[in-house]
């Protein structure tokens, strides 16, 4: 009987923390911590560190205090990414206000903290943060000093034991990656390019995964590939069905607009991902492509053209991740401009029509098949 008693004591303490945290909005569902918390850690990335880097491109050919004035908001976007992506984790994961504008000062101080592998610091202590904060958002008659307090102080002193290590650790992985890209570009090439391109398309972050990593150089120049690949492939893919619409949502916007019909008809990603493996190894072989602008590019494809933006500012100016593994600064030639434009634009275009052409002759994609959801 006693030991019926205390099943039923931990089953209703169970009951009642399940109970509390959806109250106070926590759910520890893989939805809820990868995918949107990567999704909106990528779109803080967008929204300081990478539209400032293009604001700051921009600047650097126009002369005079406009060009001076732009490259300054480069500046300022690179100094506050840590806080643009903590607080928009913590928009993705529906923040109280408290605990969402809290998140800037943990934000910033892990990125601080955790050097080049920074923006991986900064998702995790933000997550860490963010369930403190909930857990005791509103439950108290002084919220405004409770609230802040305790998402500030917890994520602060997580940032402090776990943003350099992870730093560290996500600086080791991209070196690593890196690394064997120099040694074996073909393999790689091939490798990068697919699981890039993938990540670009499944619902998770190929930009956020990029920038954790610090990927860049002869690597980032193959995750670009793959991520072209992807957009330019799946856009020409479906003309047939989404003409101009198509090209433009999918090749400029997002090629996760087509996931829906891959998950329905799983055939239709072979277009794309064929041409990455192509183009992929094309990049890291024939042209060795390097994308040294900020790492987040490198996960970015055609969205916005900053996958192909951000090669053409690796060349002039490098981002710090690209000084670390000692590239430098180039004056491009004429095949660094055409193997720009054949592996983000021309082969994947052309590679994803003739393969997609040939599968619709043999019946396994049929007319309408990619028409948007």
């Amino acid at each position: 009987r006693r030991g019926k008693i205390i099943l039923e004591d931990s089953k209703a303490s169970a009951g009642n923390i399940q109970t509390y945290l959806k109250e106070q909005n926590i759910e520890l569902t893989f939805d809820r911590i990868v995918i949107q918390a990567m999704s909106g850690m990528a779109q803080g990335l967008f929204a300081s560190l990478l539209i400032g880097t293009i604001i700051g491109t921009i600047g650097k050919f126009i002369p005079g205090s406009v060009g001076e004035f732009c490259k300054g908001i480069s500046g300022y976007t690179g100094q506050m990414q840590g806080a643009a992506m903590a607080m928009a984790i913590g928009y993705a994961l529906q923040c109280p206000p408290y605990v969402l504008f809290s998140l800037a000062t943990v934000g910033f101080a892990t990125n601080a903290l955790g050097g080049a592998g920074g923006p991986l610091a900064v998702y995790f202590v933000s997550l860490i943060a963010i369930f403190f904060g909930k857990l005791v958002s509103k439950r108290t008659a002084v919220d405004l000093l409770v609230t802040p307090t305790v998402t500030i102080v917890v994520g602060v002193m997580v940032a402090n034991f776990l943003a350099p290590p992870i730093g560290a650790g996500a600086s080791a992985v991209g070196y690593m990656i890196m690394w064997a890209t120099e040694q074996q570009p073909l393999l790689m090439g091939v490798l990068v390019a697919t699981i890039v391109g993938i990540a670009l398309t499944l619902p998770i972050s190929s930009a956020a995964i990029c920038a954790a990593l610090s990927l860049v150089g002869l690597a980032g120049g193959a995750a670009v590939a793959g991520c072209c690949a992807q957009m330019v492939g799946l856009a020409v893919c479906s003309y047939r069905e989404n003409r101009v619409n198509g090209l433009s949502s999918i090749g400029l916007g997002a090629a996760m607009l087509m996931l829906p019909n891959i998950l329905k008809k799983p055939v239709l990603w072979l277009p794309p991902l064929i041409t990455g493996m192509i183009t992929g190894p094309i990049a890291t072989c024939v042209f060795r492509l390097k994308m040294n602008g900020t790492p987040i590019s490198s996960g970015m494809g055609t969205c916005g053209l900053v996958g192909p933006i951000g090669v053409v500012t690796g060349w002039f100016s490098p981002d710090q991740a690209a000084v670390l593994i000692n590239e430098t600064a180039i004056s491009p030639v004429l095949k660094d401009w055409i193997g720009l434009a054949l592996i983000c634009f021309v082969l994947p275009a052309l590679l994803s029509f003739v393969i997609s052409e040939f599968m619709r002759k043999k019946g396994w994609i049929q007319q309408g098949d990619y028409t948007l959801m």
